[in-house]
């Protein structure tokens, strides 16, 4: 793992690389207790967890002091490793089924990740203002829209305007669609980017896999 991290990430330093490599035998371990990760992705977890969720690395530098919600983090995917690789951001991971948020928090604490705060609940509940929603393969992207789009900060700090990013694979043409008349709904000018994650990693589960980008 801390090869791979080296080869596509040469700008994260020692420790967080460190931190990062730590991350499977840590979810190894409580997923033996809680089930959150299923047994296939336990084998390639480096790949279908962590390098996956890296990918918003490859798209955008996250300041210090940005805000971000991880919209139905499951396990704590990609904002566990995300925290990692920018610990002066503060991301808020927010999931409706407790047992998953409580492996978050147990993760987090056994590897030194301090700017990871957590909500069992769901997103509409949630009271705040944020520049980026993060979310993976959690709900079609009008829903994700639906669920946060009364959420952002007004003003942007970072050069890519604030607004939601999720990871997703298969065929979009209908959830991009969809998207476009809900923020056409909203009067919202659509602004919805795809791009494919294969053009930064060679490992073949990337092949179908995308970053979306939503300005909001």
């Amino acid at each position: 793992m801390i090869e791979l991290l080296q080869n596509y990430f040469p700008q994260l330093d020692h420790a967080k690389v460190e931190k990062l490599a730590k991350l499977k035998d840590a979810y190894t371990h409580w997923n033996n207790q809680i089930n959150v990760v299923s047994r296939k992705d336990i084998e390639e977890f480096d790949i279908h967890h962590v390098l996956h969720s890296l990918s918003i690395v490859k798209h955008i530098t996250f300041l210090p002091g940005t805000n971000i919600m991880d919209l139905g983090c499951g396990g704590g995917f990609p904002g566990v490793p995300l925290a990692i690789c920018f610990p002066e951001t503060e991301f808020l991971l927010v999931d409706s089924i407790g047992k998953k948020i409580k492996v978050v928090n147990e993760i987090c604490q056994e590897i030194g990740i301090s700017n990871v705060k957590t909500i069992h609940g769901r997103a509409e509940e949630v009271n705040q203002r944020f520049d980026f929603v993060v979310s993976r393969a959690v709900a079609p992207l009008e829903s994700l829209l639906q669920w946060t789009y009364r959420k952002y900060k007004p003003k942007s700090n970072h050069e890519l305007p604030n607004g939601l990013i999720c990871l997703k694979g298969g065929d979009l043409h209908e959830e991009i669609a969809n998207a476009h008349s809900y923020l056409k709904q909203q009067k919202m000018q659509p602004d919805i980017r795809l791009h494919s994650i294969s053009s930064w990693f060679q490992e073949p589960f990337f092949e179908t896999k995308k970053l979306v980008y939503v300005k909001l």
